[in-house]
């Protein structure tokens, strides 16, 4: 494992994803400023989540074709970009624009960013993990920063959700040499010798599409609660319990951080007991937590409740990425595009819907349909083979083409 490759990957994610994030918890002040209605809070919702996701099984099949690491600099930025410029624009269409363009920058940075976590972490479950968590710290920290931000400075001083981005990218541009190959007594640092075997053994065998299939349904029937509760549990502790938007943030604050540590555990579960126990875990925990969710009568039952949905979701998060690339050992780049895309895409199509069915009925019919839906995958997921790669002595051409790039070669 390249610890010093594997950490600075994750601190990018945590930059990556807090303009995920930070787009949720900027609907509230949107509603409160410009009076938009769930529907169109929604519609946001979906610029986010489901044009970045579809854009990113394409950035996915680019990585495969030739590795790209200036994507990920610029993924990130161009999300901040896309933030920035919506919290100073005020027209509705212009606004929806600016949070499509901040889903496409989203979209660019995961799958290089992917691929290169898992070589440089030796192909770990427990390494896939951290490098997630640095994506679920990044979510949980955005809500805070947009509450101090837009809170303090209103949405004229967005401008400064900036900062972290423009930070990471000149520590990128200070670190890029630093991960490179500067000599020939060592490995280049992507093909380190447990990620070289692991990927070699990979590519010996075929393609499961069928298995694959299976994966994609029920990372869709994922991402539809968890976009759901993103996008409205902040609203829900607000406009159904009465709270205030402090609250609000606190508990989508919670709900997110939520998620580092059960993608922290699901790492430490699935390198003892098999990804797909932590999988099966995972989803069968979320179930009864979405309940409560839906249910909570008070408000620190809402917290409990979306804290432990939140862990419960995530658990299975690091196990569904590497199962896909062994799903697909040929095609590690579209595996992780089509996982990662489709792990916010059918949400974000189903946003609208959502929020339609909660201006009229209410939120919480909107989070009980949430929950039928996710009883779905949760039965599918019980289901999922598993698929143990094989081994070999060389590296595959894709990571040595790589660790070349990488070098300057």
């Amino acid at each position: 494992m390249k610890k010093g490759q594997l950490g600075f990957l994750t601190g990018t994610h945590a930059v990556n994803d807090l303009y995920q994030g930070a787009i949720p918890a900027m609907l509230p002040f949107l509603m409160a400023e410009r009076h938009y209605s769930y529907a169109a809070v929604s519609g946001l919702a979906f610029a986010a989540s489901g044009v970045s996701s579809l854009f990113q099984p394409l950035f996915g099949i680019l990585s495969d074709r030739r590795p790209r690491s200036w994507l990920v600099p610029a993924g990130f930025v161009t999300a901040a970009l896309g933030v920035v410029a919506a919290g100073l624009s005020g027209d509705y269409v212009v606004t929806w624009l600016c949070v499509a363009l901040a889903g496409i920058g989203i979209a660019a940075y995961h799958p290089p960013a992917t691929s290169q976590a898992r070589a440089a972490g030796g192909s770990s479950q427990r390494a896939m993990s951290i490098f997630s968590v640095g994506g679920t710290i990044g979510g949980a920290v955005a809500p805070s920063l947009v509450t101090l931000v837009i809170g303090s400075a209103g949405f004229d001083g967005s401008y400064l959700l900036a900062v972290p981005a423009l930070a990471m990218a000149v520590a990128w541009a200070l670190k890029g040499p630093w991960m490179r190959w500067r000599g020939h007594t060592e490995a280049p640092p992507l093909v380190t010798a447990a990620s070289a075997k692991s990927a070699a053994g990979r590519t010996r065998q075929a393609d499961d599409w069928r298995s694959f299939g299976r994966l994609v349904a029920v990372v869709i029937g994922w991402s539809i609660p968890f976009v759901t509760v993103t996008s409205l549990v902040s609203l829900h502790a607000q406009r159904d319990l009465g709270e205030s938007g402090t609250a609000g943030a606190v508990v989508l604050t919670c709900y997110t951080a939520a998620g580092a540590v059960g993608t922290l555990l699901g790492g430490w579960l699935g390198d003892r007991q098999g990804r797909m126990t932590s999988i099966r875990v995972g989803y069968l925990a979320a179930l009864p937590a979405l309940f409560g969710v839906a249910w909570a009568p008070a408000f620190p039952v809402l917290v409990l409740s979306a804290t432990l949905f939140g862990a419960a979701m995530f658990v299975p998060f690091a196990a569904q990425v590497t199962l896909a690339q062994d799903y697909l050992p040929h095609h590690p780049g579209t595996a992780s595009g089509l996982t990662l895309g489709l792990a916010m895409a059918a949400g974000g199509l189903c946003s609208p819907a959502f929020g339609w069915l909660a201006d009229t009925s209410g939120l919480r019919t909107a989070f009980y349909a949430a929950l039928l839906v996710f009883a779905v995958p949760v039965v599918l997921a019980l289901r999922l083979p598993d698929r143990v790669a094989g081994s070999s002595d060389s590296p595959p051409a894709d990571l040595v083409e790589a660790g070349n790039i990488n070098s300057g070669q």
